[in-house]
């Protein structure tokens, strides 16, 4: 059972994207600067470390978080939108007057016995 997965509008988004950047990957950091919601950013430009755990893929792009927030996320199913508006972020939906926000919801008990 995949615990990221990411809307029909979100995904088209990220195509579009997509279409003028090298290999994107969408990071939720729990820190500053939007830190909470998922940022789509190029890979190339962005620093994978051993604290940044792989949840799955959404749209064909990787999806990390920060080891400390995944600590809070843990017991949840992620599901990544869009929505109007412009966060404080670098990610790169922000220049569309879009930005991308998490819903979670907590696993079942299946759920959790299968993770």
């Amino acid at each position: 059972m995949p615990k990221i997965a990411i809307t029909e509008k979100a995904a088209e988004i990220a195509h579009q994207v997509q279409q003028n950047h090298s290999e994107l990957i969408f990071h939720q950091s729990g820190g500053c600067c939007d830190g909470s919601s998922p940022m789509l950013l190029e890979k190339e430009d962005f620093y994978l470390d051993e604290s940044d755990i792989l949840l799955g893929t959404v749209a064909g792009i990787n999806f990390y978080m920060n080891q400390d927030q995944y600590a809070y996320w843990k017991h949840t199913h992620l599901t990544i939108d869009i929505t109007q508006g412009r966060g404080s972020s670098f990610s790169l939906e922000i220049p569309l007057g879009l930005r991308f926000l998490v819903h979670s919801r907590l696993l079942t008990e299946e759920e959790l016995a299968e993770s």
